[in-house]
Order: C-alpha cells, then structure tokens, then sequence
C-alpha cells in the first residue's frame, strides 16, 4: 500500500479521502474542522498535526485540495522544505489563471513533481468515487497519477501541461456555474410566476434545457428543499472571478461571466454568502 498525504479535508476532500483508505495508507491534515477528520480517523485515516511532520512521513504521493490559489501557494511554500523528491504531488485546487504554473515552480525549485487535476462532480460524486478529473502535467507522470486518482474519479483526462489543465478545468466551471445560474433563475422565475415547477420541470428535462445542474437541484426544490447543489455562494463568486480573468479578452464569454459573477457578489453583500448556491431560489432578491 502507498502512504498518500491529504491536505484539505473539507466538503470535497472527505470522499477523496474515505475512497483513497481502500488502497492505500493515508496521513491527513488537522484542520479546525475536527467533524470529518475524527470520521475518517474511525476509518483508518492517520493524522499529522504539522508540516513538520512530514519529515519522516516517508509519503509516496501528497494531495492538496484547498479553498484557493493564495492558500495554496502559501501551504506550498511552507511543506516544499520537508518533502522528499520521490513525492508526487497532485493538486486538485481550483486555481487562478496562473496558479498552477506557479505551484509548479514552487515545487520545481526542490525538483519535487507537480501535478494539477481539477475534478468535475461535488461532494456526493467525490463520496461515490465517481468524479471527473482534468489532469494536467508531464506524461510519464499521468500513469502513475491515476493509480490515486482512480480511487475517486470515474475518468481522468489528460490535457498537456498544468496550465492547460488549469483552464480547462476553468471552462468547465464556466459551463457548470452558468448552467446552474440559469436553473436558480428558472426556478425563481417560475415561483414568481406561480407556474407549478413540477411540471415544468418535467418538460425541460424531455428538451435541451436538461442539466446536471437541473437534475441535481430539481428533485429535492420541487419538495421546498433547496440544498440540491453543494457549492457555496462564495466559492462560486471566487471561481467566476478566476473564469472572468481567463476570458478577458474574449467579449461575450466575459460578459456573461460578469452577468453572473453579478448575481453572487450582490448575495454575498446581503450575507448569503456561506449558502449553497441553490438556497438562493428560496431568497426573494439578492
């Protein structure tokens, strides 16, 4: 069994983790959110209380899934000192336009390898070990990245080098965060209208208007319950601003990002910030 480190247990890193204790052995992160990481101690799970404890932790791969790029950056810099040169790291961090090219460097500098993978799915996906990975870095390093990966993702792709995946996984988000911008609009559009949403429902899932985004919302808002979509409003706000800089120069995707990116900035100002993104049907304006 390889010793895979995790850093970042939080509402995506819990799955990866619980499905990553079947293969292998597993050294994750304290963190001031003990609920999942005393859940995945019951399981197996080891813990390391500080980056200096990676001294000795003899780990094969590490695994890094945190909020943002400047998180990252910072967590990079403060471990590239105790790492060995055989850990790979794999980082599944949705990054900033140049984020991952610059995580690369950091790790460059102590000829450690780096590698990005952006996952597609959310918590119930990462928990099922049937997420999406968009894998970026050297070739001969996507073989033996997929041997961890497999654990929680149906499929992994590879797009070239970091930065490429990097944006790839961006677009996705572009298409994923818009697409549920315009379900939350439909749905707050059809209350207002007091067009019964069932029905509804049930004609735009026979034509194009159907969705991930619809399916996962859909069933639990049509009963009043508005927690379908597990992605706060917040992170959908930072990612949008990550998508908007990558499409600067690219007029109509950037205006409809900045259309969005609107709609959470005026939730987040109104205190909705730390609710899923779906929550906000049941807000009369935001």
């Amino acid at each position: 069994m390889s010793r895979v480190g995790f850093i970042g247990v939080g509402y995506m890193g819990y799955g990866m983790v619980k499905n990553l204790l079947k293969k292998h052995d597993v050294y994750i992160f304290a963190h001031k959110n003990r609920k999942p990481i005393n859940k995945l101690l019951k399981i197996g799970a080891h813990e390391i209380k500080s980056y200096d404890g990676l001294k000795n932790s003899n780990l094969d791969c590490l695994m890094l899934c945190v909020t943002n790029t400047p998180i990252a950056l910072k967590v990079a810099n403060e471990i590239k000192k105790y790492l060995q040169k055989k850990t790979i790291i794999i980082d599944l961090t949705t990054h900033n336009k140049k984020g991952a090219t610059k995580m690369e460097q950091v790790f460059s500098s102590k000829n450690i390898s780096y590698n990005f993978c952006g996952v597609m799915g959310g918590p119930v996906q990462s928990e099922q070990g049937i997420l999406g990975g968009i894998f970026g870095g050297k070739k001969n390093n996507f073989s033996k990245c997929k041997k961890y990966l497999n654990c929680f993702c149906k499929s992994v792709f590879y797009f070239g080098n970091v930065s490429k995946a990097s944006s790839a996984k961006l677009l996705s988000n572009f298409l994923s965060l818009l697409t549920t911008t315009s379900v939350i609009e439909f749905f707050k559009s059809a209350k207002k209208l007091d067009i019964n949403i069932k029905l509804l429902c049930d004609v735009a899932r026979l034509g194009s208007g159907n969705s991930g985004a619809l399916d996962r919302i859909a069933n639990k808002a049509i009963k009043g319950n508005y927690k379908g979509y597990v992605f706060s409003v917040d992170n959908t706000f930072k990612d949008l601003n990550y998508i908007n800089d990558l499409v600067s120069d690219m007029p109509n995707a950037n205006n409809l990002v900045k259309t969005a990116k609107s709609f959470y900035k005026n939730a987040s100002k109104k205190g909705y910030g730390n609710l899923l993104v779906s929550e906000l049907i049941g807000k009369e304006k935001y």
